[in-house]
């Protein structure tokens, strides 16, 4: 790759047109998701009150490839996708270390982060079911003005719950949603039964993607034309976001590299899911030997120091159980800046992988993550999301290694995301405010092995 070129770009013409499903590659079935009254597999049916029919049918098919309607290919071009592959030619120099550092960057469409990927999928088959009207959770933001924007573009209304966190730290987030027309509001909130007691025990709740998905299932079932919409974790939610993974593919075909390692952060595991998920299912028929790293927060170690069981998703303990490497659904999340890392459990697809050691976790506090940000920021000119900082924190050090030991590797990560409405975050931490965070005591869900 010449000095001169700093981006990989591709044509309309190459978007996927269809979502990798790596159900079909897996050794074995997924643990199915189970009743909670009867700890027996649960049908999907049920899900139909939940979501759009059609995104069920999508979540337990084993179809290696699902085709992306043109309807909603047509949306992707609108974003736009593709999204280019960078070299990080400067921090490299930086650094002065002998490997390659590729990254994707999903931070170029009008909300910011890769979510539109399954945002505009999502909202796409809802208004095809005659939905009106869709209401979801986010953490950090990222999702639920995704969720807004998509909704904006099929004419569906659109309602958020915002974790408390969050939405004290970034003001901007909610405006862009009311801007492209949703509601929004802080999670705990006054709207459900849920949130209202919540509040009463504790004003000042910090909250959490647990407390805010069980609002918004809450608030789904009070009216029929309201569906949820989920921005991490489910089978389809990584599914739709493997345009990302594909497309990578492709550009590293363009340059004839080969990874060595593919890198990314995981709050549910959309994102890290979408990238790497089209490498895995090669690896896992033998045609690779990538090494796949998973970052999260050591304030919410789910992975790390997280149990491989069945737990409920939400806090409320209204969702069917999954089995994923969860901290509890009781767990209580500190009020850290990556708040899309602010989830007690893990996507079943990922924490199956990495509980069968297809690919590893490590865990990072939010001090050396915001260094990372800051040394990429003055390198690459991108502010990273506090999200995308923890894989970026293990690139340098993996690259400053690659310096000791003069091996040369390739690495590829997954930039998921923009911070221009973080910037309190990093300001936080240029002021020496930052605070770290990690647990001392889990209550590990036992009710199921």
């Amino acid at each position: 790759m010449p000095k001169e070129q700093r981006a990989v770009f591709l044509s309309q013409d190459e978007i996927p047109t269809s979502w990798y499903n790596i159900q079909a590659d897996l050794p074995e079935p997924l643990p199915p998701p189970l009743n909670p009254g009867t700890l027996e597999p649960m049908s999907p049916e049920p899900l139909f009150r939940i979501f759009a029919k059609e995104l069920v049918a999508q979540e337990v098919s084993r179809e290696r490839w699902i085709k992306i309607p043109e309807e909603v290919m047509e949306a992707y071009r609108w974003v736009p996708r593709p999204t280019p592959l960078m070299r990080a030619y400067k921090l490299e120099q930086f650094l002065k270390t002998p490997a390659k550092i590729y990254y994707k960057w999903e931070g170029v469409n009008p909300a910011g982060s890769h979510k539109p990927n399954t945002a505009l999928a999502q909202a796409y088959y809802n208004k095809k079911q005659g939905v009106e009207r869709l209401v979801t959770e986010t953490g950090a933001g990222q999702w639920g003005s995704a969720l807004a924007m998509s909704s904006a573009y099929w004419g569906l209304k659109c309602r958020v719950y915002m974790v408390a966190a969050s939405f004290r730290q970034k003001p901007g987030r909610k405006i862009m949603m009311e801007t492209w027309g949703a509601e929004c509001f802080s999670s705990p909130s006054n709207n459900t039964k849920f949130g209202r007691g919540l509040l009463q025990k504790d004003p000042n709740d910090p909250g959490s993607l647990g407390i805010a998905i069980s609002e918004a299932i809450e608030d789904t079932l009070s009216d029929d034309k309201t569906r949820y919409s989920l921005g991490s974790v489910l089978n389809h939610v990584l599914m739709h976001q493997t345009v990302i993974g594909q497309e990578v593919k492709k550009q590293l075909e363009i340059l004839d590299v080969r990874p060595d390692m593919l890198v990314g952060n995981i709050g549910g595991g959309s994102n890290f899911g979408g990238f790497c998920l089209p490498f895995m299912g090669d690896k896992l028929q033998k045609k690779n030997e990538i090494e796949f790293v998973a970052c999260e927060s050591k304030a919410v170690p789910h992975t790390t120091k997280g149990k491989y069981t069945y737990d409920f998703g939400d806090t409320a303990g209204t969702t069917p159980l999954l089995k994923m490497l969860t901290l509890g659904r009781e767990y209580k999340n500190p009020p850290i800046h990556a708040g899309g890392l602010r989830y007690h459990a893990m996507s079943p697809i990922i924490s199956y992988l990495i509980a069968n050691g297809h690919m590893r976790s490590i865990a990072f506090g939010q001090k050396e993550v915001f260094e990372a940000g800051v040394m990429f920021a003055r390198t690459e000119g991108i502010i990273p999301a506090p999200e995308s900082a923890h894989e970026i924190k293990f690139v340098i050090d993996e690259a400053k290694r690659c310096k000791e030991s003069g091996k040369a590797k390739t690495i590829v990560f997954n930039n998921s995301g923009h911070a221009l409405l973080d910037l309190a975050a990093y300001e936080a931490y240029l002021s020496g405010k930052l605070e770290d965070w990690e647990p001392t005591v889990i209550a590990y869900p036992s009710f199921v092995k």
